[in-house]
């Protein structure tokens, strides 16, 4: 099949209604995810739950090897498997969220499902599309992006390096939940090849060079500009989370309630008040009080206090 044809293919598949079956694929949550990797798996489910798209969240030992990009998570809607936080909110602006019809607005697909006759008939349109950012001009939607920039950057970059780079945490914590999945000796041969991945990449970054102070020292100065920006708001535009609140409730919930072998990096974001405050209220809004029987809110660790 040309590229051509898959892309229209997957148009197409991106356009029919989200499936109650939809699944977010991350590696297995209490002895194998690392930092990153939950922060990024927490930021997509955030994402999701602020798009009222449900998801069941899926834990597999080889989730990173099932991946498309070889990144998670991943979520697998209908025959589509997309990964990473960026691709994942372009596949959800062509999803079905809704309809019209002479029954009045449904939400949801099994709402759509019920309405597929009344479109057949030419009396229903499907609402295309569902994106956060929608009510957001080109200066702000412009400058959502580079603070998403800031947030893969520095903060992403500064939890693979903790992980890899530095050895105590490498030693005591990294390697051994990385290859916990694999019996001797390839949980060996595993980890120290993504650590050798890792460290390769910081070289080409330019952050092999860099210090554990110099680390914390850009994540302290990443989050002192995210506080400037989000300011006494709710959110960081307007008073409806975008993307970038995803993101970032991502990445700072999941470096404040992850245990490492040193505190410093969770004291630089305890150090403002108003990002602490941020990450309560995601929680509370999105994962505390819309929580159904059954289910495990946050499906990562601890609240925060």
């Amino acid at each position: 099949m040309s590229l051509a044809a898959e892309a229209f293919v997957s148009q197409i598949a991106a356009a029919e209604p989200w499936p109650e079956n939809a699944a977010l694929f991350q590696p297995l949550k209490d002895d194998q995810v690392l930092l990153s990797d939950c922060a990024s798996s927490l930021a997509v489910q955030a994402y999701l739950r602020m798009c009222n798209l449900p998801v069941q969240v899926c834990c597999r030992a080889n989730a990173e090897h099932m991946s498309p990009s070889g990144k998670v998570p991943f979520i697998h809607v209908g025959n589509q498997v997309v990964s990473e936080l960026g691709p994942i909110v372009q596949f959800t602006k062509a999803k079905v969220v809704g309809c019209v019809s002479g029954q009045g607005l449904s939400n949801g697909p099994l709402s759509c499902k019920r309405h597929l006759q009344h479109c057949a008939e030419g009396s229903a349109v499907f609402l295309q599309g569902h994106s956060l950012s929608d009510g957001l001009d080109d200066v702000q939607r412009a400058e959502m992006k580079a603070y998403m920039e800031l947030v893969n950057n520095m903060l992403l970059t500064a939890e693979l390096y903790i992980q890899w780079c530095d050895e105590a945490t490498a030693a005591q914590i990294t390697r051994p939940r990385y290859s916990s999945p694999y019996p001797w000796p390839l949980n060996h041969i595993l980890a120290y090849q993504k650590q050798w991945e890792v460290r390769r990449k910081m070289s080409a970054i330019g952050w092999a060079g860099k210090s554990l102070e110099q680390v914390y020292e850009d994540v302290s100065q990443c989050c002192q500009a995210l506080s400037q920006r989000l300011g006494t708001q709710q959110y960081f535009f307007n008073k409806q989370p975008t993307e970038l609140d995803a993101l970032v409730f991502g990445h700072l919930f999941t470096i404040l309630t992850t245990q490492l072998t040193s505190d410093e990096l969770s004291d630089k974001i305890k150090s403002y008040s108003n990002l602490l405050s941020f990450c309560r209220r995601i929680e509370h809004n999105y994962f505390q009080e819309h929580e159904r029987p059954g289910l495990d809110p946050l499906s990562i660790r601890p609240s925060l206090m």
